[in-house]
């Protein structure tokens, strides 16, 4: 989670999504930060499992991982449905008790 936490990363994820796969320079020029600090982002995503770089002449050419990334999602989502149960369950009672204790 806390590979997903920064939004520079969650930029670069929408736009290895969106490209298939692209180099740390391509991704760099289409955003406000260094290549360099897009190669450490993509670091902390490999180092994840959220994607995946592979060596192509002297390139490295980054691609998502979308198996980890619907893992995530579907651990999310759990997580919504269990905290939105809690807080109807809290409603229900806090309506239940007109006198508020």
């Amino acid at each position: 989670m806390a590979a997903l936490a920064d939004p520079t990363r969650r930029q670069l994820l929408d736009l290895l999504a969106a490209d298939g796969e692209a180099t740390a320079t391509q991704l760099a020029e289409r955003l406000p930060v260094s290549r360099q600090a897009v190669v450490k982002h993509l670091a902390v995503l490999d180092a994840a499992g959220l994607v995946t770089g592979g060596r192509v002449g002297r390139e490295v050419r980054y691609a998502v991982r979308p198996a980890a990334l619907d893992s995530t999602a579907r651990w999310m989502s759990a997580l919504a449905a269990d905290w939105d149960r809690r807080l109807a369950g809290l409603k229900r009672r806090a309506e239940a008790d007109p006198g508020g204790g």
